[in-house]
C-alpha cells in the first residue's frame, strides 16, 4: 500500500502549481539567491533555471516538485506587494518558436533598488530557507554580489561581482560571453553577472551577425577619442564541434598560429562577406567588415582549447564552466579592458586605448570636424629608435659588419636584475634565507615616469638633464657604493662588495663608458657622484604617457585582492596573515589576478617585440616595426626606474640595519634572517617602516612575503650545483631547484 501512496504523491508533485516566471525570479533575487545556488541545490544546469525564470521551458519531475517547495516557501518570506501584479507580461510572453538571439534571462518586473534593497534585508533579516533535498554546496566567497549586480546594464558596486554591463544600452550585457552547447544541442551565451543568451545562429557567420545586432555585447572607450571595444565571444569545445571547428589544432596548425585558408567556416565567412585580419583564423580571431563611418562591424573570437588563455598567465581558466568562465573574464574586462590578444597584446593595447593616437579638431569653417594628433599619444606613425637603443638586426643597423658584437658603448642595456653573492661567515650563522617580492614593480616604475613621446634627436657633450628622457653614453666606472649620499647632506659608509652594483643588470661594476636610460644616470647624480654625458640621444616631445595605465592596473589589482580579503590598510602582520592562501579564497578571482600582473610585464615587453619568425633576416623590418607603440627606449626608462627603486630601497636598508641581500633576482630580494617571516629582518619601529626602505603592504612598489628557506637549503644547493652564486632568489618560492640556468 506505501508504494501506492508513493506513487500517488509523485503524481500530484508531478502537477505542482508553480508561480509565473517572472514571480520565480523575483523570489529568488528577493532572497539574494543566485541562479548558480538555485541549479546547484536542484542538481540542474544554470541554462535550465534560466528556462524556468523566463517562461522558455517548465520544469519536470523530479525537479519540479523540489522547485515548487522553494518557491512556496520563499512566498512565505516576501509575499509580493497588494499593487503588484505577478501575471506574466506581454513582452515575456513565450513565442512559439524562438528567434535568433532571443534572451533567454529578462528583467523581472521590480525596479533595481527594490531587488537590491530585497536583497540585502534577506541575507541580514529573513531566515534561511530549509535546504533544498539534495543541495550542492556553494564555496566559500568573500562577498558576495548583489541581485541588482546581476540584471542587464546594472553596475557592480560589489568588488566580487562582475557586472554585466556599464550604463551604455548598447552593451547592456556586458563586454563578452561564453558560447556552450548543452546535452540538448541547446546552444547558450553565458555573460558576466549570470545572464544566459539564448543563441539560435547556425554557422559562425550568422553567430557573428547574432552578436552584432541583437546579443548586445561589448564595451565602452576608455578614453574619450578612443574606440569602443568589439565584443568577445569564447568557444568552448561544444560550440567549435557545433559551428564546424576543430577542438584542437594540429601541429602544424599550432605553428602557423591558425587553420587553413581553405577550411570551410573560412568560405562560409567569405561568403557572408566577412573578413579576417592578416593573423586568420586563430585563438584570437577577429571577424570583421571595413567601418563605415563610425560604424564599426567586428568580433573578436577567443578559442580555449586552441590555447588562447595560456596556462603562465590564465592558469586553468580554460577549463572553467562556462559560467565560471564568463565572471573571470568578466571581471578582467571590467577592470582592465575586453581582452584582444594575449595579456601582453592586451596590455600594448591598453596602452592605445588610454592614449588613442589621434581624435577629432575643432569645427573648420564649414562645421567639418577632422583627424588630428592627439597630445600626449605616440601618434599613428612610427619612429626609428636611436642605433643604441636598437636590438641586433634592426634596419639601422644596416651597415655595421657581419657578426659584430656590440659592447656596452654601443648598446643601451637596461634589464632586470639578475644577481647573487656567497653568503658571509656571519650569515651562514644565520637559520633562515627570506625572499620579499616588490608587488607589480614594473607597474609601479611606470608610475609618474616622463618617457619620450617622438622620435630622438642626437646631440653631443649634453649636460646631463634628470628631467629629459632619453639614453646617455656616460661613464660612471668612479661611482663607489662604500661611500653614498642617503638623504639631504647625509652620507653612509656600506661594504660595496656585498652590495649589487645598480648600473648593470649582473650587478657588476661599469668598467667604461656605457649608454644608459635617463632614471640610471639621475641615480648615480642622487647617490653624490658628478656625471658628464659624451653624447646623447634625447626626446624633448615627452609626457607622463604610462600614468593611466598604470592606474587602471593599480586599481584593479587592489580591487581584486580586496575581493581576495587583502586590503591595502592591513597592518604588517595583519597583511602577512591575509596574504597566506589568499587564493584558496577565490581561486577564479586568483587567476584575475594573475592575468593583471601577466599585462603589465607583457604589455611592457611588447614595447620591444623581436621578430616571430615569418622568415624575416637581420636587416629586413619585422612586423611590429610598424606599431607606433613598438619603442624599447620607453621599455628600458621602465626597466631603469624600477631597478633603480630596488636598488635605493637596498641602500637604505644596508645603510640603517647593517644587512645586505644574498641574492636579487628582478623584482624578489633574498636575505639571511634569524627568524622565517620577514618581520624578523625588516627594521619596522611601532609599526612604522623604514622610510624610503622596504615596506610591507598590497600597493604596488611595497613588499610581500616570496617564501623562506633554510640556509643550510642554499648552502646545500650551491654545493650541489657547485654554483656559490647560484641565483637563490629564483627558488627561494618553494625550494625547488629544477634547472640553475646558464652554467650557473
Amino acid at each position: 500500500m506505501s508504494e501506492l501512496f508513493d506513487a500517488v504523491d509523485a503524481l500530484v508533485a508531478s502537477r505542482a502549481v508553480l508561480p509565473p516566471p517572472a514571480e520565480r525570479k523575483r523570489l529568488r533575487a528577493a532572497h539574494g539567491l543566485t541562479i548558480d545556488e538555485v541549479a546547484g541545490a536542484l542538481k540542474v544546469r544554470r541554462a535550465t533555471v534560466s528556462g524556468w525564470e523566463s517562461g522558455k521551458t517548465e520544469p519536470r519531475p523530479p525537479e519540479r516538485e523540489a522547485y515548487a517547495r522553494l518557491l512556496d516557501q520563499l512566498a512565505e518570506l516576501y509575499p509580493a506587494p497588494p499593487e503588484q501584479d505577478t501575471a506574466v507580461p506581454e513582452t515575456f510572453t513565450s513565442e512559439p518558436a524562438p528567434t535568433p538571439g532571443a534572451r533567454t534571462l529578462t528583467a523581472a518586473p521590480v525596479s533595481e533598488a527594490a531587488e537590491t534593497t530585497a536583497a540585502e534585508n534577506a541575507r541580514s533579516a529573513a531566515p534561511v530557507v530549509a535546504a533544498v533535498p539534495g543541495a550542492a554546496p556553494r564555496p566559500a566567497r568573500t562577498t558576495r554580489p548583489s541581485s541588482a549586480s546581476r540584471r542587464p546594464g546594472a553596475r557592480k558596486a560589489a568588488p566580487a561581482g562582475t557586472p554585466a554591463g556599464g550604463n551604455d544600452p548598447r552593451f547592456e550585457n556586458g563586454p563578452l560571453a561564453v558560447v556552450d552547447v548543452d546535452a540538448d544541442g541547446q546552444v547558450f551565451a553565458y555573460c558576466p553577472g549570470g545572464l544566459v543568451l539564448d543563441v539560435a545562429a547556425k554557422s559562425i557567420p550568422s553567430l557573428v551577425d547574432w552578436t552584432l545586432r541583437e546579443a548586445k555585447l561589448g564595451q565602452s572607450k576608455l578614453s574619450g577619442p578612443g574606440k569602443d571595444a568589439d565584443p568577445l565571444l569564447v568557444l568552448t569545445p561544444s560550440a567549435l564541434e557545433r559551428y564546424g571547428l576543430p577542438v584542437a589544432l594540429t601541429e602544424e596548425e599550432r605553428h602557423a598560429g591558425r587553420i587553413p585558408e581553405g577550411h570551410k567556416v573560412i568560405k562560409q565567412l567569405a561568403q557572408a562577406e566577412w573578413k579576417l585580419t592578416k593573423r586568420g583564423f586563430g585563438p584570437w580571431a577577429r571577424i570583421y567588415r571595413p567601418a563605415q563611418g563610425s560604424e564599426r562591424a567586428c568580433v573578436q573570437l577567443c578559442i580555449p582549447s586552441w590555447n588562447a588563455l595560456d596556462t603562465r598567465h590564465w592558469g586553468e581558466a580554460g577549463q572553467l564552466p562556462p559560467a565560471d568562465l564568463a565572471r573571470v573574464l568578466g571581471v578582467y574586462a571590467s577592470r582592465v579592458m575586453t581582452p584582444r590578444g594575449s595579456t601582453a597584446v592586451t596590455g600594448l593595447e591598453l596602452m592605445t586605448a588610454l592614449h588613442p593616437p589621434t581624435r577629432a579638431s575643432e569645427p573648420d569653417a564649414d562645421g567639418k570636424r577632422h583627424s588630428e594628433h592627439n597630445p600626449g599619444s605616440l601618434g599613428k606613425d612610427p619612429v626609428d629608435p636611436a642605433p643604441c637603443e636598437a636590438p641586433d638586426g634592426h634596419p639601422v643597423l644596416r651597415d655595421l659588419p657581419r657578426f659584430h658584437v656590440r659592447g656596452p658603448g654601443e648598446k643601451l642595456l637596461e634589464e632586470a636584475y639578475d644577481w647573487a653573492r656567497p653568503m658571509t661567515d656571519a650569515e651562514c650563522t644565520l637559520r633562515h634565507l627570506v625572499g620579499i617580492d616588490v608587488n607589480m614593480a614594473f607597474a609601479a616604475g611606470a608610475n609618474g615616469l616622463v618617457v619620450g613621446l617622438g622620435a630622438p634627436t642626437h646631440v653631443k657633450a649634453q649636460v646631463f638633464d634628470p628631467k629629459l628622457p632619453g639614453s646617455w653614453l656616460v661613464d660612471l666606472s668612479h661611482v663607489d657604493l662604500s661611500r653614498v649620499q642617503v638623504g639631504k647632506d647625509k652620507w653612509a659608509d656600506l661594504d660595496a662588495s656585498l652590495l649589487p652594483s645598480p648600473f648593470t643588470p649582473k650587478g657588476e661594476r661599469p668598467e667604461g663608458p656605457a649608454w644608459y636610460a635617463t632614471p640610471t644616470v639621475a641615480y648615480a647624480v642622487e647617490l653624490g657622484y658628478e656625471v658628464r654625458p659624451l653624447q646623447a640621444y634625447v626626446r624633448y616631445e615627452n609626457g607622463r604617457y604610462l600614468d593611466g595605465w598604470y592606474q587602471r592596473l593599480r586599481d584593479a589589482y587592489l580591487a581584486t585582492m580586496a575581493d581576495l580579503g587583502v586590503d591595502a590598510d592591513l597592518s604588517p602582520e595583519d597583511f602577512l596573515t591575509a596574504m597566506d592562501g589568499y587564493k584558496s579564497r577565490d581561486p577564479e578571482l586568483a587567476i584575475v589576478v594573475s592575468a593583471i600582473k601577466a599585462t603589465v610585464k607583457g604589455g611592457l615587453g611588447k614595447l620591444r617585440e623581436r621578430p616571430r619568425g615569418e622568415g624575416w633576416r637581420p636587416g629586413e623590418p619585422w612586423r611590429a616595426l610598424s606599431r607606433p607603440t613598438w619603442r624599447p627606449d620607453i621599455r628600458a626608462a621602465v626597466i631603469s626606474r624600477t631597478r633603480i627603486n630596488l636598488h635605493r630601497k637596498i641602500v637604505k636598508h644596508a645603510a640603517f640595519t647593517g644587512q645586505y641581500p644574498i641574492a636579487v633576482l628582478s623584482d624578489c630580494v633574498v636575505y639571511a634572517s634569524n627568524g622565517p617571516s620577514p618581520l624578523d629582518f625588516l627594521p619596522y619601529r611601532e609599526g612604522k617602516p623604514l622610510p624610503g626602505g622596504f615596506k610591507l603592504g598590497i600597493n604596488p612598489g611595497l613588499v610581500k612575503h616570496e617564501g623562506t628557506q633554510s640556509v643550510l637549503w642554499g648552502e646545500e644547493v650551491r654545493e650541489r650545483f657547485n654554483a656559490p652564486e647560484l641565483n637563490l632568489a629564483r627558488y627561494i618560492k618553494d625550494g625547488t631547484v629544477t634547472d640553475v640556468g646558464n652554467g650557473e
